[in-house]
């Protein structure tokens, strides 16, 4: 109990902090108000896992999934080196479909994503709400002013260690590799995080749910399901090369600055209407596997492809790190760590030759 009121007491101590800082740089103190809120909640909604396993009357799919994590924390621990501490050793049930939503905003001739920038996380290519009608509202005032925007939902967040953040009901749906790579991923922020550099956060934490997961299925002799989730990978890789390449067509569209807004509207469209054809021959490749169709299914612009880009653009970097260290998660630990200290513009250039360092 008394642990759960200092809590609270750190909790209530930012809240202020952030009012303050919210009156000296002009942002919207209601903002800050549904957020704080909107974690409040799920605070208030935990529950110990513990008490959900004993319990005989518990959903018995709930109950198997919550003790893969609890096992998968523990092993998070042990063998990956991330923190022991009392982070997911709860769980809540939001009842929604995804725990926040996140806005993401990009001019229509651009790829550079707008930022915004806050006193704990510092700057960052999202706007995160707890309620979808409030993100989808300012995604559309966004879109009066002429952005390009996207609203997309969360499955979990980290509170980046300040707070013992729980398992969310968000977080488990899906087979297990989408819900124990999920519990790394998360704990890595906890491991490292950097403000104003969102690329490099998702992609580090990104690269370390990917190694821990293969860690832990050898390590529970299913080695067997390693294929099948290298393969998945691919396709996930095939798929970022993708909007990559789409990317860098764009950028070279809107640098040519002698050309009337509607003509760059449709050479736009162009570029847009070549990826759906390209992801159809890509498919082809994957045996007509569907699991991006949805995605595709959009009315694309620039905020989807920077969304993705965030999370996996800097992944092969990490990994030319990792073999750096000697394939030893601690000592890339350490490693991704003073990369991350060292000033923006020396920290890009390094990242730039590790990256470079992985394509040759």
């Amino acid at each position: 109990m008394i642990k759960w009121l200092q809590k609270r007491y750190l909790l209530l101590a930012t809240v202020s902090a952030l009012a303050g800082a919210c009156l000296l740089t002009g942002c919207s103190v209601g903002y800050y108000s549904q957020a704080i809120g909107g974690h409040l909640k799920l605070m208030s909604a935990r529950e110990p896992i513990a008490k959900i396993l004993a319990d005989e009357e518990a959903d018995p799919e709930l109950k198997l999934k919550l003790q893969t994590l609890i096992d998968a924390r523990q092993f998070a621990i042990d063998e990956l080196g991330l923190p022991k501490n009392e982070s997911y050793s709860t769980y809540a049930a939001t009842g929604r479909d995804a725990v926040t939503w996140n806005v993401v905003a990009v001019p229509e001739f651009s790829m550079r994503a707008r930022t915004w920038c806050f006193p704990v996380a510092g700057c960052v290519s999202y706007r995160g709400y707890f309620e979808k009608a409030r993100a989808e509202k300012y995604a559309a005032q966004l879109a009066k002013e002429g952005f390009d925007v996207n609203v997309g939902g969360a499955s979990a967040y980290s509170t980046l260690g300040w707070f013992d953040d729980p398992v969310l009901d968000t977080m488990l749906r899906g087979g297990q590799s989408r819900y124990v790579s999920t519990l790394f991923h998360e704990l890595a922020h906890q491991v490292l995080y950097i403000k104003d550099d969102s690329s490099f956060n998702e992609a580090f934490a990104t690269f370390v749910e990917r190694e821990g997961f293969r860690i832990w299925l050898r390590a529970r002799g299913e080695e067997d399901s390693i294929d099948a989730y290298n393969a998945s990978l691919q396709r996930g890789n095939d798929f970022a090369e993708l909007l990559k390449s789409t990317r860098d067509e764009l950028v070279a569209v809107f640098e040519q600055t002698d050309i009337e807004e509607e003509d760059l509207r449709a050479m736009k469209a162009q570029v847009f209407a070549d990826m759906q054809t390209n992801y159809a021959n890509l498919k082809v490749s994957w045996n007509d596997y569907t699991g991006f169709d949805r995605w595709f299914s959009q009315d694309l612009n620039n905020a989807h492809l920077l969304g993705v880009s965030t999370y996996r653009r800097l992944v092969p970097a990490f990994r030319a790190m990792f073999e750096e260290a000697d394939s030893d998660l601690v000592a890339f630990y350490q490693l991704a760590s003073d990369v991350a200290k060292l000033p923006a513009a020396t920290r890009n250039e390094r990242m730039a030759a590790y990256g470079q360092q992985a394509l040759n």
